[in-house]
């Protein structure tokens, strides 16, 4: 019993992976389904450019508050705008991307590759000889980090003008200390690794789209658990990865000091 539940547990995810392989080798094989790509991007960007807005000011705004609060009791007021723009930047703006990229793109995905399974539009192309991993998944995750790159810029902008507007109506904070503090505490490598985050939290939500799409059976029912898995299990993975690269960067680029 013990057997079969590690070989269940360890079933899954060893799919995922393996179709992982199988995606980034089919991504540098010809013929690369250009439409398809853009296609995907167009319509993953218009799912997401409006709520992302939405959620990244009152996010900024909340940092904003806080932050200042906090560095108000500490006596380093001079010093609100440079923490909440490396807190928005390094870590607000590559998660609020993956949660709106998992949940608007990634679910959109599933439920377009599992309606297509369960019509067995799948196993047509297989008969085919068509690679459903090149057609359908390479694009779509190629689209899907595309986007998040340029969502990511999205709500670190929105965001730190949120956090702006609130310190200085919300809380008296001057809008030159707010600005000039940018550099104080924030570096570029701060921005390369949000970037990097939202590139990588792009590529995992559309593959866990994708294997959840492809693998969904038993009918409408199915293809309906299959998206409600997509979002649960893409929010976890999102979570455990920004840990790791987060603990990984603090060790290999030092914090910049006051």
């Amino acid at each position: 019993m013990a057997d079969g539940a590690v070989n269940l547990g360890l079933r899954e995810p060893g799919r995922l992976f393996a179709m992982s392989l199988d995606t980034f080798r089919a991504m540098f094989r010809r013929p690369f389904y250009l439409a398809e790509a853009i296609q995907q991007a167009w319509f993953i960007a218009k799912v997401t450019i409006i709520p992302t807005m939405l959620v990244s000011i009152p996010f900024g705004a909340v940092l904003a508050l806080q932050i200042g609060n906090l560095v108000r009791q500490l006596g380093a007021q001079s010093y609100t705008g440079s923490v909440a723009v490396l807190a928005i930047v390094r870590e607000a703006s590559p998660i609020v991307t993956a949660l709106l990229v998992a949940g608007a793109a990634g679910s959109a995905i599933c439920a377009d590759l599992g309606a297509r399974k369960i019509r067995e539009e799948i196993d047509a192309m297989e008969v085919l000889g068509i690679n459903p991993l090149q057609r359908l998944v390479v694009p779509r995750v190629v689209a899907a980090a595309f986007v998040a790159v340029f969502l990511n810029g999205l709500v670190s902008v929105v965001g730190i003008m949120g956090g702006y507007v609130f310190n200085v109506m919300l809380q008296g904070g001057t809008p030159g200390a707010y600005m000039a503090s940018f550099a104080q505490l924030t570096q570029i490598e701060d921005l390369w690794i949000g970037e990097f985050k939202a590139l990588l939290f792009g590529i995992l939500a559309a593959l866990v789209a994708s294997y959840k799409g492809l693998t969904a059976g038993g009918g409408p029912k199915g293809v309906g658990d299959a998206v409600n898995q997509t979002v649960v299990i893409t929010f976890m993975l999102l979570f455990a990865v920004n840990f790791v690269i987060t603990a990984i960067y603090g060790q290999l680029v030092p914090a910049k000091g006051m």
